[in-house]
């Protein structure tokens, strides 16, 4: 019987929650079969098993954390065919559980037992799974028990009777015995040691215990995408000594150009997003200390000719980060698109791990949340984020006269040890600039 592991999902994920089973104790499976779907901190991804045969025993229910390495399902290999027939092909386990507390046969290495990555197969014929998690690019570990049996091409060599019967009433597996007789003969003596010294117990994940709570008291563990996020804002908080700058501006020129460019191209629309978008990779390009990261451990600052941009999306699962990478190739049309269909991804919990990390600089539209300003938390490492707030009428002085506009609040929260208010001021006016009178973007153009 093997047991497969919980794998390496990368992005240096250590644990994943499970969200649904995709197979059931007693169902016949097959060599990276998808078995289980789970939730980690980036993304929900099906995971496949590399194993084939019968399903014994699934290790966690639905909502448990896994832990990486921790045993997620075992499976029994399938009999032969036929009496005479070849033993299926298998893969090993990172764990090899005994078939029986007293039998006598090595368990079976085949010549396509080899470590193998997660969602690749083990040999021809192997079905790929829908979406597989992708691992770290390391092969799954493959640990055997005291080494292999002497010999490999046979069973187990245990002559005496008692020897069998000693190892069955202690549980002692003899094919997982080095036999120190003549051609690795498991002797008395052999069996006898391991019961004064058995080996550790493979270790589970099992679920801490919560002490009861007081009427009226709820508690709700951070999980998945809303834990990271909890840690990296934390994180964000700890180390960036930040800063918060922030100006209002008429937005009454940005909607009118909003509105002939949806006019010319109903198909293809721009959003309030996608313009305030574009402004900032404008701005960006004047002001590149903006568009970077700050090594804490070097003491330098980073910055990045290419503009990976970021925006925060609320989503069932949590708030989430989507990645816009090369945004600064894109137009004005093509930009606002994507980050369309990139939030529609989130909300739907279909963007792997790399489309939420790697950014740059990121826009944060809390405004459709119907707030007028925010000091938004930077997202770390980055050293920047501009914020939105809603486009609310407001009294505005227009030359001589007080008349209603349409007036959004600008905010850039920035990391002190890049630069100073110098810098992010200029970048914020140069966005608020854009904002008011938008034809100032055709001479970047």
């Amino acid at each position: 019987m093997s047991t497969f592991e919980l794998p390496d999902l990368g992005e240096g994920l250590t644990e994943a929650e499970i969200v649904s089973w995709l197979v059931a104790t007693g169902d016949e499976i097959v060599v990276d079969q998808p078995v289980v779907e789970v939730e980690t901190a980036k993304a929900t991804v099906e995971v496949p098993c590399p194993f084939g045969g019968t399903v014994t025993e699934l290790h966690g229910a639905v909502g448990e954390i896994v832990a990486v390495g921790a045993p997620l399902i075992s499976v029994a290999p399938a009999r032969p065919s036929g009496a005479g027939g070849d033993p299926p092909t298998t893969v090993p386990s990172t764990r090899e559980a005994p078939d029986s507390a007293g039998g006598n046969d090595a368990a079976d290495h085949s010549a396509d037992s080899g470590a193998v990555l997660v969602g690749y197969g083990t040999g021809t014929g192997a079905r790929p799974p829908r979406r597989a998690a992708r691992g770290a690019g390391g092969p799954l570990r493959s640990m055997a028990i005291d080494g292999p049996p002497t010999t490999s091409d046979g069973p187990t060599r245990v002559v005496s009777p008692l020897v069998r019967r000693l190892a069955r009433e202690h549980g002692v597996d003899v094919s997982a015995l080095r036999g120190s007789g003549e051609n690795g003969l498991v002797l008395r003596r052999d069996v006898e040691s391991r019961i004064a010294s058995p080996p550790e117990p493979p270790r589970t994940h099992v679920p801490t215990p919560r002490p009861p709570e007081e009427p009226g008291v709820h508690r709700t563990p951070l999980r998945g995408a809303h834990r990271t996020m909890a840690e990296r804002l934390s994180r964000s908080r700890r180390e960036i000594p930040e800063a918060t700058v922030w100006v209002d501006a008429d937005a009454g020129g940005m909607m009118e150009l909003r509105s002939r460019l949806n006019e010319a191209a109903p198909d293809r629309p721009v959003s309030v997003l996608g313009l305030v978008a574009r402004f900032a990779l404008l701005g960006l390009a004047r002001f590149p200390e903006l568009n970077g990261h700050f090594d804490t451990e070097r003491g330098e600052t980073v910055r990045f000719d290419a503009v990976h941009l970021g925006f925060a999306a609320r989503t069932p699962r949590g708030l989430v980060v989507p990645v816009l990478p090369d945004a600064h190739r894109l137009t004005t049309r093509e930009l606002s698109a994507r980050l369309d269909e990139r939030a529609e991804a989130a909300r739907a919990g279909s963007l792997g791990p790399g489309e939420l990390s790697g950014g740059t600089f990121t826009v944060n539209n809390y405004g459709v949340f119907g707030v007028d300003g925010s000091a938004a938390v930077i997202n770390h490492p980055e050293v920047a984020i501009l914020g939105v707030g809603r486009i609310l009428r407001r009294p505005w002085v227009v030359g001589d006269h007080v008349v209603p506009r349409p007036v959004v609040e600008l905010t850039l929260a920035f990391d002190h040890r890049v630069c100073d208010g110098g810098v992010a001021g200029g970048f914020l006016r140069s966005v608020a600039d854009r904002v008011e009178r938008p034809e100032l973007m055709l001479g970047d153009v």
